[in-house]
């Protein structure tokens, strides 16, 4: 079924590519190899307006088979996505290779901290209520997973912030206002593909959330104009069947010519210096 799946979605959606500037170029003489840069995470892109930024940011991160269901699905379909990483779910080689594979794959992939306890495991309100020990949590997972983008979701909660422009559930929360003063990026959402309520699996259908993901762009009731970032759980790909809702609804976005997917290291906020 699957396969069938991304048969058809290959024939409607056709060049895919991903640059990833890698490699050798040879310039002409005999001796003479350019090597590429590597790319610089975080480094600014030039927005085009005619153009709708999507960025797919998918929390909580290790959770096999999700975690690996999604990255093949994106590299499949050839879009960038960001995996915001909690620490106390690396346990064992398999996820720690995960966690490997995350970080290094950029450009395609981001990794990005989203607490090492998930707010002392998912315990919200004891989390916020002590600002020095849950800044202490995000900065051992930093460490812990050698997070290497100061950019971070917040468990539990909707709240952006950048440079002292704060904003959100938790604006006025000691943590919130002490992430930003060191200088890290707390990046929020403007969508949510939500859990079905006891299940592992998806909510809504491909076709809902495209639907959703159109009608948020049209209204300009996004965070920025023009980009919307979209919110997911890794484990609710787990099977089949929700991998291939992915699939489809990636490849039914790339049909239209507006659309790119970015990581959420060139989402406007984080980018201001």
């Amino acid at each position: 079924m699957r396969t069938k799946i991304l048969f058809i979605a290959a024939v409607a959606v056709s060049g895919i590519s991903i640059g990833c500037n890698s490699g050798t170029t040879k310039t002409g003489t005999k001796d003479s190899v350019k090597v590429e840069a590597a790319p610089i995470k975080g480094a600014p892109i030039k927005y085009d307006s005619s153009k709708r930024y999507i960025f797919l940011t998918w929390d909580d991160c290790p959770q096999p088979p999700g975690t690996t269901n999604c990255k093949t699905v994106f590299k499949e379909q050839g879009i960038k996505a960001t995996f915001f990483a909690v620490g106390f779910n690396m346990v064992g080689p398999n996820k720690k290779r995960i966690i490997d594979s995350l970080r290094n794959g950029y450009p395609q992939f981001l990794m990005a901290n989203h607490s090492f306890s998930h707010g002392f495991n998912d315990k919200y309100s004891k989390f916020y209520s002590l600002p020095d020990s849950a800044y202490n949590d995000f900065m051992k997972n930093e460490k812990e997973l050698q997070i290497d983008v100061k950019i971070i979701r917040l468990p539990g909660n909707n709240t952006w912030a950048s440079n002292g422009s704060i904003h959100g559930q938790k604006a006025d929360n000691p943590l919130i206002k002490k992430l930003d003063a060191n200088g890290y990026k707390i990046v929020g959402w403007d969508l949510e593909w939500s859990q079905k309520k006891g299940m592992k699996a998806p909510q809504e259908s491909a076709t809902e959330m495209v639907k959703r993901v159109n009608q948020k762009l049209d209204d300009g009731t996004t965070n920025e104009q023009n980009m919307v970032v979209i919110l997911s759980h890794d484990r609710l790909f787990e099977k089949k069947e929700y991998a291939d809702s992915l699939a489809i609804f990636i490849a039914v976005l790339k049909q239209d010519p507006r659309n790119v997917f970015e990581t959420i290291d060139h989402y406007p906020s984080v980018q201001k210096k």
